[in-house]
């Protein structure tokens, strides 16, 4: 059974790196074979929501907070780039690194005052965030350039419009995997572990010595600064800003969607919720044009997702793929007495540990000789009865 189990898991660990070299290798040849600029675009617009959906599941994912605020720290982001270059004249990847370092800087403040409160407290904080940014940048239109939005200069000027959606492409690329490596090494660290505690009991972990707090702010700013290089580059690819759309609450709620729907507690839950839900949205406005058909379907997918799916599709059919291949596992209620005790000592008590409420179990507490005799007097009894029965 050991033997079973330790095989079924090398598969596992196989079949997942297959799964991401073949992703990877999906996702890198796509711009040689997308068949116009238009669908070009659109993948990068899936790639930007899953670097988005991935920086918000470093807060949502390890410590369980819901944010619907992280659209700020996004037009931060692509705001804070687009206005390096136009009025400080910076290059423009310079003022990328630049802006997303000062949005992780004010990260610190906002963690701060957000992460004291927690629950629906801390959902109404993040949202309050989202609406007093919006109201700065409109109103100040001598800076930000208010409702007429910000033009930002392209970083290649001399490409042509399908070359500059491949570069992109691949930097949006580029920037997903440095964040899913982050994401990865964090869940398997002491750090990783201290958030997953602070998810599942926050002040269970705070009195078992767990600088609850601190945690918290640190995975904040991380997430913080990677929302705002997504912002950013962004900004340098598309070009056009407008305060409306950069600083949305509706930002914030897709994000989460895509977490959910992939799974908050997987490396690629974000991944597989932002194609899904990325795809979905550019299809509804591309056949139903500015209806809100997009927000219906979106809410339907959630509450879908939520019913039948809690905790995301990808552990749903992790689950039924474990359960599929635990199927032909012997179950120790199918072991005789006189197998037990053929196996004698040892062997007993390590089956003795995984039949709860068994024969056995209850010479768990004695030495080896007396347990191999309870068993050894136990499986009599248990032939005799046999022998007696009706």
């Amino acid at each position: 059974m050991r033997r079973d189990s330790e095989s079924t898991g090398r598969l596992g660990v196989v079949l997942r790196l297959v799964a991401v070299g073949v992703g990877a290798g999906l996702i890198l040849s796509y711009p040689a074979v997308a068949p116009n600029p238009y669908s070009l675009s659109v993948s990068i617009g899936i790639l930007n929501y899953a670097v988005l959906s991935t920086a918000w599941n470093f807060v949502g994912g390890f410590t369980g907070y819901i944010s619907l605020g992280h659209g700020a720290l996004v037009g931060l982001g692509a705001y804070g780039t687009g206005l390096l270059i136009v009025r400080a004249g910076l290059p423009s990847f310079v003022a990328l690194f630049v802006a997303a370092a000062i949005v992780a800087l004010l990260a610190v403040p906002i963690g701060f005052a957000a992460l004291r409160v927690r629950g629906a407290s801390f959902v109404i904080v993040s949202i309050s965030l989202v609406l007093i940014l919006l109201l700065v940048f409109q109103s100040w239109a001598s800076f930000t350039g208010g409702s007429r939005g910000l033009v930002v200069p392209r970083p290649f000027p001399h490409l042509r419009r399908a070359e500059h959606h491949m570069v992109f492409f691949f930097l949006f690329a580029g920037l997903l995997a440095v964040a899913l490596m982050t994401w990865w090494v964090i869940d398997r660290s002491h750090f990783g572990l201290g958030l997953k505690a602070i998810r599942e009991d926050e002040d269970k972990a705070q009195s078992l010595g767990i600088p609850t707090f601190t945690f918290k702010l640190v995975v904040f700013v991380v997430s913080a600064a990677f929302s705002g290089l997504a912002g950013g580059l962004y900004a340098l690819w598309f070009g056009d800003l407008d305060p409306v759309f950069q600083f949305s609450v509706l930002t914030g709620a897709y994000m989460v969607l895509m977490a959910l729907l992939g799974g908050v507690r997987h490396l690629f839950g974000p991944l597989l919720g932002a194609l899904v839900v990325g795809y979905a949205l550019e299809y509804f406005k591309l056949e139903y044009g500015d209806t809100p058909l997009h927000l219906v379907a979106t809410g339907l997918l959630l509450g879908v997702v939520v019913t039948f799916m809690p905790d995301g599709v990808i552990p749903a059919l992790s689950n039924l793929f474990a359960r599929f291949f635990r199927r032909g596992e012997t179950s120790i209620r199918e072991v005789t007495a006189a197998e037990l005790l053929k196996g004698g000592g040892r062997e007993a008590g390590e089956q003795d540990a995984r039949a709860g409420g068994s024969i056995s179990a209850r010479a768990a507490g004695h030495g080896t000789g007396q347990r191999a005799g309870q068993l050894r007097t136990e499986a009599t009894d248990a032939t005799e009865a046999t022998e007696v029965g009706p």
